[in-house]
């Protein structure tokens, strides 16, 4: 088994390899190739496979399959002891591959091919450990992500009306009303598969899967699908005004980082930062720099997927415990995987020359040159404070001097995930430095007041101090009424999103479906023919079942009754 995941690991390292240099190839070259493979045709509407090759797709491809590797090397190791590790390696074989044809599609129908297909084999491996957690995880997941689907479904059918399901062809000369339809839909398809307000609970739901599954899907794969949509069709949106969606994309940023400060479960934390940062390359994507959303995009991947392998083996020589209240001390025992999970940390709080850091930098600065309003500007800034707080809450209560409570475990640093945490700590820290000289042809330059340019600075700093005291804050705190856990409970649970999104919508859908299941689906003559003297049985056999009680106060009752009964007829 182990020579399985060995021989995929370095197929997809090589492959990973051979497109990222075709990608600078192709970048430096400044050309693309289209290929169309026609299926059938009616009269003037045809049905082809097209594949689309240019610098963004390949260094895209590039990126995803060199993580791909390295989660496959670090699940050599991690699901050694797993029963059926073989159908895991397949099914992330199939993830990884529905990935590909996603990213290489500029027709609408391979598209669906390849977004149904991340939908399908992601409930597949959020159900792997087949438990009621897993299952319910798995539900949410997929049926949020259907909505993006039936959308891309109408998009199709809208696209119809132009003779071909290349996109690429028609972005400009759509008509308003048409156009209008399309962009309306394709922003749903991303905000539910990149889980933005108000689809977001499904994100740190499935968190039920395996964490190298969690350290592929979050980082690089199905979340960041709706963000690359988006970059493809941007041609399509930039003559609209799409404040609402950016204030969406923007809470979305606000909220989860507010809910990772009051989360005490690892991965979910992780989670949530996901989500925080899909906000941060939605919203600088609606303000018109797709590019820079793109570089964040590859930047995050890798220091993201750093970050959960580096959990996944925490949670590992924890003995599978999450909670990081019972961590404390790990520097000592895991002294590798600190520093990784360090690096990647400080990546994605900005910190100066890592990876993070150009791409975040560059996100503000584009930002405060956009002429958007006041609440917007403010919002970024407390967003970028709160990433810092519960990324060192994370690093205070993992590795600094808490003491938890768990104790005789076995700690131990496998070589093959070092390999894995090795590669992906470089990437963490060379590929913002790499992509912001080969994206951009010329260094972006902006010139700011002293003030704006020490505003982050700032905020890095309180935010620091609030990650320390947030770290230090127990349960029974009475600060802002943090002992009735309300406003925890509030703000750790998104702002209560996962209860609307599945108690409430269930609750209520179960009952419409009962009742059209009895109105529509049993017909008015069942119901009012077929079970009327059944029904009328049963509410007469509940008055006989209260008589076979044999309680003495009936039988006195009804003599009563009886007697009054006869003395009225005679």
């Amino acid at each position: 088994m182990m020579n399985l995941f060995m021989s995929w690991c370095f197929i997809l390292l090589f492959f990973s390899i051979l497109f990222l240099w075709l990608g600078l190839s192709f970048l430096f070259s400044d050309i693309s190739i289209l290929l169309d493979w026609e299926i059938f045709c009616i009269n003037s509407s045809y049905l082809s496979m097209s594949i689309y090759l240019d610098w963004m797709s390949f260094l895209f491809m590039g990126s995803v399959l060199f993580i791909s590797s390295m989660v496959i090397l670090y699940s050599s190791s991690y699901m050694n002891n797993d029963l059926f590790k073989v159908r895991f390696l397949y099914l992330v074989l199939l993830f990884v591959m529905s990935m590909m044809l996603l990213i290489i599609s500029p027709n609408l129908i391979s598209i669906l091919l390849g977004w149904d297909g991340l939908g399908l084999v992601s409930y597949c491996l959020v159900i792997y450990y087949q438990n009621n957690k897993s299952y319910n995880a798995g539900m949410l997941t997929i049926l949020s992500n259907r909505i993006g689907d039936v959308a891309i479904l109408i998009s199709i059918s809208w696209m119809f009306n132009m003779g071909s399901w290349n996109y690429i062809y028609y972005l400009i000369n759509l008509d308003n009303f048409v156009s209008l339809w399309i962009l309306f839909m394709i922003v749903l398809a991303a905000f539910t598969k990149s889980a933005q307000i108000p689809f977001s609970s499904w994100l740190p739901a499935a968190m039920a899967a395996p964490t190298p599954v969690s350290a592929l899907v979050h980082s690089s794969t199905l979340v960041t699908a709706g963000v690359y949509l988006l970059i493809r069709f941007n041609n399509l949106f930039m003559s609209y005004n799409l404040d609402i969606i950016l204030m969406m994309s923007c809470l979305t940023m606000f909220m989860s980082g507010l809910a990772a400060n009051f989360e005490y479960d690892l991965k979910k934390i992780i989670a949530l930062s996901t989500l925080s940062q899909l906000g941060l390359m939605m919203s600088i994507l609606f303000m018109g720099y797709f590019y820079v959303s793109y570089m964040h995009m590859l930047t995050h991947a890798f220091f993201k997927a750093l970050m959960f392998l580096c959990a996944g083996l925490i949670i590992h020589c924890m003995n599978d415990n999450q909670d990081i209240r019972y961590m404390g001390n790990l520097v000592y025992s895991l002294p590798f995987t600190c520093s990784c999970f360090c690096i990647s940390n400080l990546s994605l709080c900005g910190f100066p020359f890592l990876s993070g850091f150009y791409s975040k930098d560059l996100v503000l600065e584009q930002m405060c040159y956009s002429y958007y309003n006041c609440y917007i500007f403010i919002l970024y800034y407390i967003s970028i404070g709160l990433t810092i707080t519960y990324s060192l809450r994370l690093i205070y209560f993992c590795f600094c001097g808490n003491s938890g409570l768990m104790s005789n475990l076995s700690y131990f640093e496998c070589p093959l995930m070092m390999i894995s945490l090795f590669f992906l700590s470089i990437m963490s820290i060379l590929s913002g430095s790499l992509l912001i000289w080969l994206i951009f042809p010329y260094p972006p330059f902006m010139c700011f007041t002293y003030f704006l340019k020490s505003l982050p600075l700032l905020f890095i700093i309180v935010g620091i101090w609030l990650g320390y005291s947030l770290s230090l804050l127990t349960i029974y705190d009475n600060i802002f009424g943090l002992s009735n856990n309300y406003m925890i409970d509030f703000m750790s649970s998104m702002w209560f999103m996962p209860y609307f999104s599945s108690f409430f919508i269930s609750k209520v859908s179960f009952y419409f479906s009962k009742m059209s299941f009895i109105f529509m689906d049993s017909s008015w003559g069942e119901y009012i023919i077929s079970t009327s003297l059944p029904n009328f049985i049963t509410y007469i056999s509940s008055f006989y079942s209260v008589y076979q009680v044999n309680n003495v106060k009936i039988y006195l009752i009804s003599f009563i009754f009886i007697f009054m009964f006869m003395i009225l007829i005679y």
